[in-house]
């Protein structure tokens, strides 16, 4: 069994104990009594583009590949030091068993900031969706390879009908030919093989040309120097997911503004026009 096997497996137990706790009759209820501007959803996707490649900083405490990553951290005061660092919008790892997550984290991390949240998670059901709006997601992560074309479709027309957005993740054609034709709008290419945990920014390289320029692209792993920005852009993406070497930075501030200063957009455009 790989490790993502053993991943959602244990994410579909830990769902049954969530849902055995909080219905979901009474989440979508909760969600019916959220109402005012601030509670709005923001725009996930219009964020991911502009002059250069866009960073979305991840706010995450380990990984099975990494081990731990931060053993103290307010994900409030790092999502503030994100915000006010160039990041166009802040992922929040909330898986509890393999990533050291919590549900809470985002909330925390939402508050008083202004940025987008992506809940980044295993999303296998509905109720995880509706669970992230009631957290305040604007965002959530669907990955392609564990879901079924229909699944996914499901799951991103629920997402949109709570006015969030979806950011979709592939690593192979297959998968991003799943994405498109389920309707992703936003289309993730995850350099790290989850089935091996290698990684390899040459996987972005060769699957870009297949996400056409209407849908935002972004990479996710093994993003770690401005170098790798620059090669992206040219690759044509349109933001990078930053996570471990944000976590294990000496000085996260100044890496994650030297990562925005980098990477034209006209650049990515060209590069996605020729392919």
């Amino acid at each position: 069994m790989s490790v993502l096997d053993q991943i959602i497996e244990r994410r579909r137990e830990r769902l049954e104990e969530e849902k055995a706790a909080l219905p979901l009759v009474e989440v979508k209820a909760r969600l019916e009594k959220m109402t005012g501007l601030k509670q709005r959803p923001r725009s996930f996707a219009q964020m991911l583009r502009g002059e250069r490649v866009r960073v979305i900083a991840e706010i995450k405490r380990r990984s099975p590949s990494e081990g731990e990553l931060a053993e103290m951290m307010d994900p409030r005061s790092r999502a503030q030091d994100y915000s006010g660092s160039g990041a166009a919008a802040i992922s929040v790892i909330t898986e509890q068993d393999y990533f050291d997550g919590d549900p809470l984290y985002l909330r925390r991390a939402r508050a008083g900031m202004p940025l987008p949240v992506l809940r980044k998670d295993f999303i296998v059901d509905e109720y995880q969706v509706c669970e992230a709006r009631m957290l305040l997601a604007d965002a959530v992560l669907l990955i392609a390879d564990v879901l079924s074309e229909g699944e996914l479709r499901a799951l991103l027309m629920a997402t949109r009908e709570l006015g969030m957005e979806a950011l979709v993740e592939t690593h192979d054609e297959a998968a991003i030919e799943k994405a498109l034709f389920a309707g992703a709008k936003v289309v993730g290419i995850n350099n790290r093989d989850l089935a091996t945990m290698q990684v390899d920014l040459a996987t972005t390289e060769r699957l870009a040309r297949r996400v056409p320029l209407e849908n935002v692209l972004v990479s996710e792993s093994g993003i770690r120097v401005p170098e790798d920005v620059e090669r992206l852009a040219r690759a044509g993406v349109d933001a990078v997911l930053v996570g471990t070497s944000l976590m294990r930075a000496e000085d996260p501030v100044w890496l994650l503004r030297a990562l925005t200063q980098v990477g034209s957009r006209r650049e990515t455009r060209d590069a996605r026009e020729r392919q």
